[in-house]
């Protein structure tokens, strides 16, 4: 990154100007939060608007997705940009300047080395500036406190340390530093020459709630910080935990300094109303009404920090769970990943995956056709993890799944009131795939009236929300999967020819299971291993028997019928090894293959067309499933709904 200074000027009409210096390996967030590092006070700007962060080009800017967006000099701003000086960011009625070197002491002062940077300020901003009485950019307040100690009264000198402790404990991060900092103003505060916090060793080993145990308390910090540990008070502490009161005693004894009357005070530091550890002080003695405000004070203290150790531990346990929450998004990507996976060897296989790389890198829409069950999905996932939209969604929707005008509602979206049950605004697939992919599976069985509004959203032009007038612009790339044959639909009218050359810039063809026999083998193996993994059974591998019999088996529902075989083999074989018998393989002929199964029941070669033909086929898949309509789809490779259009069909025909 360069080295070169920049900074920000703010140009805000209700804040007034500011400036903001950009720090190497900074980032600024801007917007209408008070979290942010400048902080607009403009309706118009989002709470989490924009930021800017280092890269190794220079200074960069993006757009928080905020609602009314960010301008750089006029121009809207759609992806990361690299700023440059004299380039002026405008974000409601705020302008923000890009400036070099070191922002000037006072903001008023513009900077004159960027191009536009001496523009007058506006007569409201000076006539704000005129009724400023006072700038300070430190406060002194906690200083001139500490300085002027002696010539306060105790209570107000008690008050300032325990106010400068509070901003202390706030900056602590771990036990050490907490004690350290509490003898650092209980030990001075009472004039004590020893003093020590007994913790347990790490966050942890507090106590949820409930008292601690004398026995995991150890030396957290000493007073002076350069002593060597002396003994426990095991006396004091035992005291403090039993009875959870802050106690002041007095012994005769030997210090550093000469043989006197010692003054102790032991306190505890509460965690949830309950002790977890001491504060131990020891002093000379005093006059019994100053001894009683030391107690006060070292209260005061301990008290501080009690609560400094409950946000210690509520920290701890928001990065534990932030670190686990990360930890199983990994997982789960990895899960994805492996499921994702488009497993098998065969020359077919390998031809499809080339064309998956020289698609993805364009903006090509893609039509992939197939027959149910081939893994048209993971071939579009694939494109979409092998392009530059990766980063963003992948979304997608079955179309045969919905009727027509819940299908445009789950496209488009809906505003409220748009119709019956539409309580609120939903945002549709199109926008929820923003920068993404959206796959649209089963594109054919679209009804013809939404086909037109789609075809405009596909050609990249604006749409509305069903019920709604505010256009909506997205930029998405489609990926549509079929194993209807489309030509057929569009020469029937049932599928607009418009549509189906904008699908078809390019087209991918995955081919049946049946017709790439050499990857039969490496997903049986593939799906083995997973549903293995997944359930714990000891199962090692496939017979020879079994092998030949899949390689054989014509596979009506394809991968996604091996998958299911195999998981249901694992979940009911009770040997080490997956035989024949354990496969469960189906008698119904894939579709390619009605033909031979009409001779073969028949006995003789029947001349029949072929909506007879497609009819008896799918009744005697019926029958072979015992009347479950939902088998009987998968079987045949068409979806749910398309059955009963069928069967409704021929109903009425009959």
């Amino acid at each position: 990154m360069s080295a070169v200074l920049m900074h920000l000027m703010i140009r805000d009409p209700v804040a007034g100007p500011s400036a903001v210096p950009l720090l190497p390996g900074e980032r600024i967030t801007i917007g209408r939060a008070p979290s942010n590092h400048v902080v607009l006070q403009d309706d118009r700007a989002s709470r989490s608007h924009a930021e800017i962060h280092p890269s190794s080009k220079g200074w960069m800017i993006r757009d928080l997705d905020s609602r009314n967006g960010t301008l750089i000099d006029g121009e809207r701003l759609s992806d990361d940009r690299l700023l440059a000086a004299g380039e002026t960011i405008q974000i409601g009625r705020v302008e923000i300047l890009i400036c070099e070197g070191a922002p000037p002491t006072d903001p008023r002062d513009e900077p004159a080395t960027a191009a536009g940077a001496t523009n007058a300020l506006s007569a409201e901003h000076e006539s704000w500036q005129q009724s400023i009485i006072h700038r300070r950019a430190r406060g002194r307040l906690l200083e001139d406190i500490r300085d002027s100690a002696d010539a306060l009264p105790r209570v107000g000198r008690a008050a300032g340390e325990l106010c400068r402790l509070s901003f202390a404990l706030g900056k602590s991060a771990t036990l050490a530093e907490v004690a350290a900092v509490a003898l650092e103003t209980a030990a001075p505060g009472v004039q004590a020459f020893r003093g020590l916090v007994l913790l347990p060793t790490a966050l942890a080993d507090l106590p949820g709630a409930g008292g601690i145990d004398a026995a995991v308390l150890r030396p957290a910090a000493m007073f002076p910080a350069t002593t060597t540990p002396g003994p426990i008070p095991d006396a004091a502490v035992a005291t403090v935990l039993t009875t959870d009161e802050a106690v002041v005693a007095c012994s005769v004894g030997t210090n550093e300094a000469t043989d006197t009357i010692v003054s102790t005070i032991s306190a505890p530091i509460r965690l949830g109303g309950h002790p977890v550890g001491i504060l131990h002080i020891e002093a000379k003695a005093r006059p019994h009404d100053t001894m009683a405000d030391d107690l006060e004070f070292v209260m005061a203290v301990s008290d501080a920090v009690g609560v400094a150790l409950e946000n210690l531990a509520a920290r701890e346990s928001l990065s534990s769970k932030l670190a686990s929450t990360a930890t199983e998004n990994e997982r789960l990507r990895q899960r994805l990943r492996a499921e994702s996976k488009i497993v098998g060897d065969s020359d077919a296989l390998q031809g499809i995956l080339g064309q998956v790389v020289r698609v993805a890198t364009t903006k090509a829409t893609v039509l992939i056709r197939g027959e149910s069950g081939v893994g048209k999905e993971l071939v579009a996932s694939a494109i979409h993890e092998a392009s530059d939209r990766v980063k963003g969604p992948f979304v997608c929707l079955n179309c045969a799944a919905l009727s027509e005008t819940l299908l445009e509602s789950e496209l488009f979206g809906h505003e409220k009131g748009a119709f019956t049950g539409a309580t609120d605004r939903k945002i549709g697939k199109f926008e929820s795939a923003h920068k993404g992919t959206l796959f649209l599976d089963e594109i054919g069985e679209m009804g013809a009236t939404i086909q037109a509004k789609f075809l405009r959203a596909l050609e990249g032009h604006a749409f509305e929300r069903v019920g709604g007038s505010n256009r909506v612009q997205v930029d998405v790339r489609v990926v549509a999967a079929t194993n209807r044959d489309l030509e057929e639909a569009v020469k029937s009218g049932d599928f607009r020819r418009d549509l189906y050359f904008r699908l078809k810039v390019v087209e991918i063809l995955v081919p049946s299971l049946r017709k790439r026999p050499d990857d039969i083998e490496v997903l049986a193996r593939h799906f083995l291993d997973r549903f293995v993994a997944e359930t714990g059974r000891r199962i090692e591998r496939f017979t020879p028997a079994a092998i030949e019999a899949m390689q054989s088996y014509h596979w009506p529902g394809n991968v996604r019928e091996l998958r299911n075989c195999i998981e249901r083999a694992v979940v009911l074989s009770q040997n080490p090894q997956i035989d024949v018998g354990d496969l469960s393989l189906s008698q119904i002929a894939a579709p390619g293959d009605t033909g031979k199964l009409s001779a073969s029941r028949t006995g003789s070669y029947a001349p029949l067309s072929l909506e007879e033909l497609e009819r008896k086929h799918v009744m005697a898949t019926l029958e072979a499933t015992g009347g479950n309509k939902t088998k009987a789809a998968s079987i045949l490779g068409i979806e749910r709904s398309t059955l009963d259009r069928k069967l409704a069909r021929w109903a009425k025909a009959t």
